[in-house]
Formats: C-alpha cells, sequence, structure tokens
C-alpha cells in the first residue's frame, strides 16, 4: 500500500494536526477507561524504548500478543519532511510484539502525559489503546499507541529497497530516520530483544550508507 497523492503537501498535514482541544479530549478519554487505582504501565516498542520522555520507577521486558512492530508510518516532521518522509515504526495487527513496559511514577501529572500526546498523536498517526503485555508471570495493562490506517502517512508495507532508500535519507526535527533505526536496533539488543526484521533493515540501511557518493559527472 502507498500513501495516497497529496499526503505530504505542507498545507495538508498542518490541517491534519489536533489541535490542543482534541489532544486532551483524546487523552482523557484514554484515562477515564482506566483504574485510578491501579499503576500507570506504558508499553514501548520503538523510540520510547530510548526517550520515554516520563519518569518511570520500574521497567520490564514484556509481550504483547496480537500486534506486531512495523516501519508502515512515514514520518514527515520528527523523522522526515513532507519532500524527504522518513519511516518510523507503529503497531500492526497480526503476530506478537516484544517491547518495553514502564511503570511511571505515581505522581506522572496530566500536563507530563499531554506532553506525550503532543510527541505522539499530534498527527493523528496513533490509536492509543490498552493492551495486556506479558512480563512472566504477570500481566500488565499497558498503554500503547497502535496504527490508524486511516492517517494519510499511513505507508503499509512498503518494498525493501524503499525502505532503506527513505531511513538512509530522511532527516526531521528529531533527527535523522537512521538514527531512528538504530538506537532502536541498539536498545533491542541491549534488552535481550531480538527483531529480525530490525535487525536485518539496519543492516541495509548501514551498507547503503557506507556506500561511495557517486562522483559528479564532467561536463
Amino acid at each position: 500500500m502507498r500513501s495516497p497523492p497529496g499526503c505530504h503537501d505542507p498545507a495538508r498535514l498542518e490541517a491534519e494536526r489536533l489541535t490542543a482541544a482534541a489532544l486532551e479530549s483524546s487523552l482523557d478519554g484514554l484515562l477515564a477507561a482506566r483504574d485510578p487505582r491501579e499503576p500507570l504501565w506504558i508499553f514501548a516498542y520503538g523510540s520510547l524504548m530510548w526517550n520515554p520522555g516520563l519518569a518511570f520507577v520500574a521497567k520490564r521486558v514484556g509481550t504483547v500478543y496480537g500486534y506486531h512492530r512495523d516501519f508502515s508510518l512515514w514520518s514527515r516532521v520528527n523523522r522526515g519532511t513532507p519532500q524527504r518522509p522518513g519511516l518510523v515504526l507503529t503497531l500492526e495487527p497480526g503476530g506478537s510484539c516484544r517491547g518495553l513496559a514502564f511503570r511511571l511514577t505515581g505522581s506522572t501529572s496530566r500536563a507530563e502525559l499531554l506532553a506525550l500526546w503532543r510527541r505522539e498523536m499530534s498527527l493523528g498517526s496513533y490509536h492509543p489503546r490498552w493492551l495486556d503485555c506479558h512480563a512472566g508471570a504477570d500481566r500488565l495493562r499497558t498503554l500503547a499507541f497502535i496504527v490508524n490506517r486511516a492517517c494519510s502517512g499511513y505507508a503499509g508495507r512498503l518494498p525493501w529497497e524503499e525502505m532503506v532508500q527513505s531511513i538512509a535519507t530522511a532527516r526531521g526535527k528529531y533527527g535523522s530516520s537512521a538514527e531512528y533505526l538504530f538506537q532502536t536496533q541498539a536498545a533491542l539488543e541491549s534488552h535481550g530483544i531480538l527483531d529480525t526484521r530490525v535487525k536485518r533493515l539496519a543492516e541495509r540501511v548501514r551498507a547503503h550508507l557506507s556506500q561511495p557518493a557517486p562522483a559528479l559527472a564532467r561536463v
């Protein structure tokens, strides 16, 4: 699947950006479905693994069933631009995903969660959901961000060469798409998590980046 024509147009991106009121409504709706007496856990499978942005008191390696991580979301702001979009991870239906569950501090404020919402939800690229994360014998109720296939940034399953080219050449507000991939791979490996697709993609992007730049043709 490819994104429809015009999906990377800057004016369209601004039109799709959620208002402050919409972001707050989304956060409040999710929190309303939570028992406030229970600890707040967040499931991380991409950049949240190495940059959670929130204070936490516990970290567990765990598995969510029914979803798998995939580079199927265009990044046209944080890790790319509308002219040269990068790719970032999302949770797609099917399979399973091994990642990290962070237990947030009991003093985590709504304002801190709203900052997370602005980071992850500003373009409506994800649906926030409560998912069970299995960590050893424990089952943790975790907040996770799953794919919104209706958003204009949804790329779907792309050919390997297109993924490599996009990730190797894109850079946005938070840095390059390649850096995002490499840091995710490092976080996975440092916690003993094997994701063969992420590993293979990182190897191919490194190989692409190691190639010498083509010589300029003489006139």
